[in-house]
């Protein structure tokens, strides 16, 4: 008889550092970010269309905060991001650790493992940052999850359509008692009867459910993937959206990314 081998869990990632969490509920808190490759979504507007495939390398903050970075190998083995996220954990620095990407429910079989283990050495909260349309791999790890901030899509903007898959994550995420909210990013093109789709969607599950509309960040030209650009709606029409979005949800916040106006990663 051969011997049973256990295969070790690796993850393929972009980036491990230290920063100030700048989108929806957490903005202005300190989290260790966990940037994970890989996307299956292709949104007109994404800014981080370099985690869309895995790089064969990624780079790891040496000290927190400080962006000296150091290069490694991927994948990366489980054991060694939990010593990469130790190094980051200075006493109380963070506030919790953030599962950001590309989509980290791309990688569940290694979530599954890792998590657990990193909220037992840490204390910290685990936040995951996610599209939102993967309700099966949310499932698996929902028990080691504090936060989620999902994605509705709206396909106007962004080009792609998940409404049902939007429903059913939402539910699980409100069903398991943990602090969830929904981002959505609004441009010129946003279609109002999208909004509303959406506030009725969320009102659903739970009118007590925040709602953060994000003006969306224009890309430089050099990095846009539509031949019309995607830009930023007017002051005007974000007081309208919100307006007609607390017709049917009370807590709708109008919150840009912040931490592009403070130039973090």
């Amino acid at each position: 008889m051969t011997a049973k081998t256990t295969v070790k869990p690796t993850a393929r990632l972009i980036e491990v550092f230290s920063a100030i969490q700048g989108e929806g509920l957490n903005v202005g808190t300190r989290q260790i970010f966990i940037r994970f490759a890989l996307c299956d979504l292709r949104c007109h507007f994404c800014d981080s269309a370099h985690t869309w495939n895995a790089p064969a390398t990624c780079k790891v903050e040496r000290s927190p905060g400080l962006r000296d970075f150091e290069i490694h190998s991927n994948p990366v083995p489980l054991p060694t991001l939990i010593e990469w996220v130790q190094r980051q954990n200075l006493p109380c620095l963070h506030d919790s650790i953030s599962l950001t990407g590309g989509e980290p429910l791309l990688h569940v079989p290694f979530l599954k493992e890792f998590l657990p283990e990193v909220r037992s050495l840490t204390n910290l909260p685990v936040y995951l940052e996610t599209g939102g349309h993967r309700p099966e791999q949310l499932a698996t790890i929902l028990p080691y999850l504090d936060s989620v901030g999902m994605d509705f899509k709206l396909p106007s903007v962004s080009g792609e359509s998940h409404w049902s898959e939007h429903a059913k994550f939402l539910q699980l995420c409100f069903g398991s008692h943990l602090d969830i909210f929904v981002k959505i990013i609004i441009s010129n093109n946003t279609d109002p009867t999208e909004l509303e789709r959406s506030a009725l969607l969320v009102a659903d599950v739970s009118p007590d459910i925040p709602i953060f509309l994000q003006p969306v960040t224009p890309l430089p030209a050099s990095e846009q993937f539509t031949q019309t650009p995607v830009l930023a709606p007017t002051p005007e029409q974000v007081l309208m959206w919100q307006a007609l979005m607390k017709k049917f949800v009370p807590h709708v916040r109008v919150i840009p990314q912040t931490h592009k106006m403070l130039n973090q990663l």
